[in-house]
Formats: C-alpha cells, sequence, structure tokens
C-alpha cells in the first residue's frame, strides 16, 4: 500500500524568550492512503504541531514532510482541516459557509455545482433543509458536521482533524464518530486525528500512533483490529478493551517522561 503522508525524521522547536522549546524529535510517521490514522500522546507533546506541519503551514527544523510523494513546502489545496471549534462565519448561512472552500480553490466552478456538492454533503450528514440557517441557530454538534463538510467539500486528499469533537457531549460525540464513518465510505480520503480520546481513536482509527512526552517522537503504534463492523458497541467487546489499555499504559509512559524532563 502506498504512503500517502509521510513524515521523515522531523524535528522542531519554537522560540522562546528563554530559549528553543523543542517539540518534535526525529518524528517518522507512514500514513497509507486511505486510512484513518489517530494520533495521541500527553498534552504539550507537539500533535497540533504535527497538523500544521502536514498542512504546510510551517515548516520543519529539520526533516520532512511528503504528501502524495511530493515535498511539502508551503499550503496545498489538497488538504482539509477541521478543528474543535468549528469557525463558522456568522454572516453566512450553512450552505454558504460550506461552499466557502470552492470559491478559493475552484473559483472556476459554477455556483450552481458549488450548491449541488455542498447540498449533498449537507444532506449526508443530517443537516438537509439547515442550508440557509445561520450558524448560531444550530447546536454545537450541528455545526460540527456543517465544519466537517467545509473541511472535505473540495474533496482533499488529506483531512486533519484536531480534536473536533472535544467539546461535544458524549453522545454527540459517538453520533460524529459514526458520521465520519459514512463520510469514509461515500466520501474516500486520508486521515489523520488528533485526539485525546482512546475510545475515539480505536472506534476510527485504522492505526493509532502515541507520541512520547515532549520533545515527541514515535513511542508506539497500535495497528486496529476492530471486531466485527463498526459499531459503538463493539467498544465494548474484550478484543476493544484489550487495545484501550494497551493505549492507556503507553501514555501512562509518556506522561512520566513529562513529568521526569519537568522535575
Amino acid at each position: 500500500m502506498t504512503n500517502l503522508i509521510e513524515i521523515k525524521g522531523v524535528t522542531h522547536a519554537y522560540k522562546t524568550p528563554l530559549g528553543p522549546l523543542p517539540v518534535l524529535n526525529n518524528l517518522n510517521i507512514a500514513v497509507p492512503e486511505g486510512e484513518f490514522c489517530a494520533v495521541v500522546g500527553p498534552s504539550g507533546c507537539g500533535k497540533s504541531t504535527l497538523t500544521r506541519l502536514i498542512a504546510g503551514l510551517m515548516k520543519p527544523d529539520r526533516g520532512e514532510v511528503w504528501l502524495h510523494g511530493e515535498l511539502v513546502k508551503g499550503p496545498r489545496k489538497t488538504v482539509g482541516m477541521a478543528f474543535q471549534n468549528p469557525v463558522l462565519l456568522e454572516w453566512r448561512s450553512i450552505l454558504q459557509n460550506v461552499i466557502l472552500p470552492l470559491e478559493i480553490v475552484a473559483p472556476s466552478m459554477s455556483k450552481a455545482d458549488r450548491v449541488a456538492r455542498a447540498e449533498e454533503l449537507l444532506a449526508l450528514v443530517g443537516l438537509e433543509g439547515f442550508e440557509d440557517k445561520r450558524p448560531s441557530a444550530l447546536s454545537g454538534g450541528m455545526r460540527q458536521r456543517a465544519s466537517l463538510c467545509r473541511a472535505i467539500v473540495h474533496k482533499p486528499d488529506v483531512l486533519i482533524m484536531d480534536e473536533p469533537f472535544g467539546a461535544l457531549d458524549a453522545f454527540t460525540r459517538e453520533d460524529l464518530w459514526q458520521t465520519m464513518h459514512e463520510l469514509r465510505k461515500k466520501e474516500p480520503f486520508t486521515c489523520v486525528l488528533i485526539t485525546h480520546d482512546l475510545r475515539e481513536s480505536v472506534y476510527l482509527g485504522d492505526q493509532v500512533i502515541v507520541l512520547s512526552g515532549r520533545p515527541a517522537t514515535t513511542q508506539y503504534v497500535l495497528d486496529v483490529d476492530y471486531p466485527g463492523s463498526r459499531e459503538i458497541d463493539g467498544l465494548y467487546t474484550p478484543e476493544c478493551t484489550e487495545m484501550l489499555h494497551t493505549l492507556r499504559d503507553q501514555i501512562r509512559i509518556a506522561q512520566g517522561r513529562v513529568q521526569e524532563e519537568a522535575a
């Protein structure tokens, strides 16, 4: 299977008044095309930095980031992004918010085709009939659904998700997990998900990468062998319980490293 994303020996530090703050150290990650990669690790270990590097929003101090066999040197139209805060524009309707990326990356696309594409996605995530509503008229879960539609409306090769469900209640979160699986069936893409929720990582991920304490490197990679079809009930099976225990143990190890460094 061809790797769509390759992180090769990436090292990065932020400049601070007290000197460099190392966040990534010789990080190596490979994500095959079409796979869903979940990334977990201690707070502050560099997970969000990783997403910005993949998206081309910043460059590493050392090492390389490759997408589709091309070195990432800047922002790319083939990447979509979704965040914990949907960041929808209140002065635009939900439909107009979803269309926005097409106006930027596909200016030659007709208005009718843009509308049809957005309406197709909104119907797919259960927002049919809400196209003309303003973001403030929707619940948090509904706004996040619209945000997901906006992130993939231009059919990106890669979807980067930085804790998109972290602020939602448990039931809404699980509902959106199932929505993500439906989107993957209809809209194939390679995904990198940053999350603190281990259940989310196992339910959505084909692989789960555990980052070490800062400066982060790849501590552990779990290949997810989900029991049966991707149903929520599968999370309560012995197979998933064992995977969750493994990830929890790895996170504890990573947190121990953070504590040692801070001592």
